[in-house]
């Protein structure tokens, strides 16, 4: 039995290059996870992509960043091109 790739699951090495070219690191989340709240840890911010995440992930990760004065970025679309915007935002000084 293979795996079939869909949504943020297919692009979740692009993001993580994406983090590693801007000196970020990423935790992603593709929406099966379980207890979301205990496994975002000390992050920095987050980026929500509303397209890809059901209504309660999504008022869960709010409701914890809110807590803990965690920036956070919401965007529909799920495009490496939106993630970008979003790092260079949140991305280290001097980062190109």
């Amino acid at each position: 039995m293979h795996r079939v790739d869909r949504g943020v699951d297919r692009l979740e090495r692009r993001y993580l290059l994406e983090g590693e070219r801007v000196g970020v690191s990423l935790k992603v989340f593709n929406g099966t996870e379980t207890r979301l709240a205990s496994r975002i840890g000390d992050v920095d911010a987050m980026v929500i992509f509303t397209n890809k995440v059901s209504h309660s992930a999504r008022r869960e990760a709010v409701g914890v960043a809110k807590s803990r004065n965690i920036p956070v970025y919401m965007r529909h679309s799920c495009g490496v091109c939106t993630l970008r915007r979003c790092l260079d935002c949140i991305k280290p000084d001097g980062v190109n």
